[in-house]
This record gives structure tokens, sequence and C-alpha cells, in this order.
């Protein structure tokens, strides 16, 4: 079953939930690398999504991913507006004018995601940052396309790879953002970005898998 345009907003619709649940998880998590804000962030962010979702029944899954993308550059603070509006917008591009993805649409919909995140933040991997579970996330993706294991497989193929990725931060040395003005103190800490990577990959995998 591919995923459709009702699901895309489901996951945005759950995603907000999740976000308004996590938010001071989250915080805690940025509290002692960051400015104690990415659950604060996320959660306004996606309720302004959430405010436009009604206008966007109807439109294709490029439309909405975009509308998504638009919505949290404009209200999301730091580093994470940016970073999460530019993933979301370059994967509106790839998806322009769909209103099912399948296997190959996924792939290439985490690709553009992840490219717009690290033209953006100019992150790779191992530097403590959302990039460390989306990257693994879009390998294990791409595998499960290969082999053919379906579109549920793939989704929590997906889940569980950033999952692992989000809990390698932890050991690391931040070298960017925020967190690599604290050196080795930023070591046993686990990277928020991430954790919410982690969370929207997660709740895609609940709601469409």
């Amino acid at each position: 079953m591919p995923i459709t345009t009702e699901d895309v907003l489901r996951w945005i619709t759950q995603s907000a939930q999740v976000f308004h649940e996590q938010r001071d998880y989250l915080t805690q998590l940025d509290a002692p690398i960051g400015d104690a804000d990415h659950g604060v962030n996320m959660d306004r962010g996606f309720r302004a999504v959430l405010d436009k979702l009604p206008s966007l029944s109807g439109m294709d899954i490029g439309s909405i991913l975009k509308t998504v993308g638009t919505t949290l550059v404009s209200t999301v603070g730091g580093a994470s507006g940016p970073l999460y509006g530019t993933a979301f917008l370059r994967a509106g591009m790839v998806t322009a004018g769909k209103h099912e993805l399948d296997e190959a649409d996924v792939v290439e919909m985490l690709q553009a995601a992840l490219d717009g995140i690290k033209a953006r933040g100019k992150a790779h991997t191992g530097e403590k940052t959302m990039v460390d579970a989306l990257e693994p996330a879009l390998a294990a993706a791409r595998k499960a396309h290969e082999q053919h294991e379906g579109l549920a497989v793939l989704l929590r193929r997906a889940a569980e790879a950033a999952e692992e990725g989000m809990k390698g931060t932890i050991p690391m040395l931040a070298t960017k953002g925020r967190a690599s003005y604290l050196g080795e103190r930023s070591i046993g800490h686990q990277d928020p970005g991430a954790t919410s990577s982690w969370l929207l990959l997660k709740t895609l995998a609940e709601v469409a898998g």
C-alpha cells in the first residue's frame, strides 16, 4: 500500500501531537548542550502547521510538505526552523504533483530532505546533529527498497536506524552548532535534533507503515 495524501496529513497531525507531548523531554535534552528551547520550538512550529492543515485538503503531497516547510521556517526559532523547514521544502520538491508515494518515492524524499539539511547546516555524520539520525535512516530505507521488502518494512527499518543513530550521538563530541562550544562537556548527552528526527520517522512508520 502506498503512502497517500491522507497518510501524510495524518503524519503531520500526529507529529504535532508527539512534539507537544515530548516538548519538555526535548527541552531537557537541549538544556545541557543548547539553548533549552528545542522542545518549545518544535511544539510551536507544528502547532502553526496544524492551523494550516484544513487548507491543505485535496492538495498533492508536494504542496503539503512545502507548506509545512515554509511554516516551520517562519515560526520556529533557533537552528531547527531553517533546517527542518529546508528538509520539508526539499522533500516537497521531489514529491510535487504526487498523491501517492511508493518505496522509491520515500527514498527520494528522505534523500532530498537530508541533502537540504546538509546544505543548510553544513553538517556531516559524526558531528552530533540530526544528520546522525537521518543518514542511517536513509541507508536503511534504501537497502529495504533494494531488497524489495515493502513500504511498511522500509519505514520501520528507517525509524529503527534513526533511533540507533540518535543513541549514537550520546558519546560523540559535538563539533557543530551551539553544542560545539562546550567541547568535551558535550560528550554524554543525546542530541535533541537527532531525537526529533527519530520522532518524525517513528511517527511516519506508525501512521503509514
